[in-house]
């Protein structure tokens, strides 16, 4: 008979493995509750008198306003005032920086000021949008299409595709709003299991590769003629997705930013090697540390059937180092958590209870290998959620080989392409990088990279004949 868990014990472990299987980068501006309506119907794509864009999206609190220069930050919606203030970014404290006062949804107007400029009038954008809903398989999702303001002629179409989130993209993602107001048409649908979508989360890239493909046909049955040129943009998550929905359709180009082209298990343990570096730690207890996250590793892929043995190991090999309580990761710093005398059986009914089938055993590199297609990778330079010093050299090997792969670094940006301060050891971000919101529209409409885009690095994809050709 197996081991019977007291009630608390078996509380406890849950909380650690939920933690752990249902972690990841939740999004900052997640909704909880819907705004008030005359809050929400400001959300949308925004022109100030001197020509600037921007776009309000609804997120818990308020509205998140993103200037094209990457600019942001929230106006909170919790008080009575007519004027509503926002601080820079994500800062929870300081200053105010923009003020915004609207006049009544119908009116389409508001006056909008931030430090450096532009301040005066805006008007919103009428930018045609047809709310859908599709099938994908056996289930019915919720989809929105967006063009861009008076678009007689085909234009360019970006497919948005997930990262991890749980929320609804159709409710929230900016790029609806910023990608239209630059010339190039969207198609937003809730990932299964979120918003109006049927069916349960999951993070198993296959099946949301076949969503994302669904979601493309829809796109192209609402405007058969309507678009130019047709493909994916997957940020985080989304950065494995996208060129794999790419491989199962006939698109003419795939993006990902703030991804990453290893499997979802070398995240977990370039976090950890991260850490230890941060923490002083040198090669020999990295070495030893890989031992380790090859352990837990082998636990979350086999969902817990494997790997006991194996993290015993490392426990009473490592266990009373000083390096061993430094570990965190995406996921192994929790698995050290559970107590040793945890029984397999316990583990194994947690994590299958928690599980939302994560392709651990999905390896990108032979998609990106094979996708005739133009890719463009977008990287943020200090990235401490999806470390890329891997994938960086996978990319440029590709670039090597000749394969059609665009890149471009940007520097002193973490996860999400923000820039960032940095306060009590926390990172706080900013805004995005001049350039970045820009550099995507440009891409999409004709993929050459070519011009300059702020202070990104970038690394065009070789042509024939140009093999020594350098970064930019």
């Amino acid at each position: 008979m197996p081991t019977r868990l007291p009630a608390s014990a078996l509380i406890a472990i849950a909380a650690v493995a939920a933690a752990l299987l249902l972690g990841g980068c939740a999004d900052r501006d997640a909704t909880t509750a819907p705004l008030p309506e005359a809050i929400a119907c400001q959300a949308g794509a925004w022109r100030m008198e001197s020509g600037e864009i921007l776009s309000l999206s609804p997120v818990e609190g308020g509205l998140r306003y993103r200037l094209l220069d990457g600019r942001s930050g929230l106006f909170e919606t919790s008080g009575d005032d007519a004027e509503l203030s926002a601080r820079e970014g994500w800062r929870e404290h300081g200053p105010a920086v923009a003020t915004a006062t609207f006049e009544p949804c119908d009116a389409g107007t508001m006056q909008f000021r931030i430090d450096g400029g532009p301040s005066g009038k805006a008007e919103k954008i009428a930018l045609p949008t047809q709310d859908t809903r599709f099938r994908s398989g056996d289930l019915t999702m919720r989809g929105r299409l967006v063009l861009p303001a008076d678009s007689d002629a085909p234009v360019p179409l970006a497919v948005l595709v997930h990262g991890s989130e749980r929320y609804s993209a159709v409710d929230i993602y900016p790029l609806q709003y910023l990608l239209p107001a630059q010339g190039v048409a969207v198609f937003v649908y809730d990932k299964r299991g979120t918003g109006g979508s049927e069916g349960e989360y999951t993070q198993d890239f296959r099946v949301l590769a076949d969503d994302a493909v669904a979601a493309l046909k829809e796109a192209l049955r609402l405007a058969p003629d309507g678009f130019s040129r047709t493909g994916y943009v997957g940020g985080s998550q989304g950065g494995w997705i996208a060129p794999l929905a790419a491989s199962r359709s006939r698109v003419d180009y795939a993006v990902a930013t703030f991804g990453l082209a290893e499997g979802a298990l070398a995240e977990d343990r370039e976090q950890v090697m991260n850490d230890l570096r941060d923490a002083g730690h040198g090669e020999d207890v990295l070495a030893k540390a890989r031992e380790v996250t090859d352990a837990t590793g082998l636990l979350m892929a086999s969902g817990f059937t494997r790997g006991f043995d194996e993290l015993d190991a490392v426990r009473r090999a490592y266990g009373d180092e000083a390096w061993f309580g430094d570990i965190r990761g995406e996921f192994t710093g929790r698995i050290l958590e559970f107590p040793g005398w945890m029984p397999q059986w316990a583990a194994r009914w947690i994590a299958m209870r928690y599980d939302v089938g994560t392709s651990w055993d999905y390896e990108p590199l032979p998609v990106l290998a094979e996708l005739a297609v133009p890719q463009l990778w977008i990287i943020a330079a200090e990235d401490r959620e999806a470390p890329n010093a891997e994938t960086l050299r996978r990319l440029r090997a590709l670039q090597a080989q000749g394969r059609p792969v665009d890149l471009a670094v940007f520097p002193g940006t973490d996860h999400g392409i923000y820039e960032f301060a940095e306060e009590d050891g926390e990172r706080i971000p900013l805004r995005h990088p001049d350039g970045y919101l820009r550099l995507l529209a440009d891409w999409i409409a004709e993929p050459v990279l070519r011009g300059g885009y702020g202070t990104a690095k970038l690394e065009p994809a070789l042509a024939a004949g140009h093999a020594d050709a350098p970064p930019q």
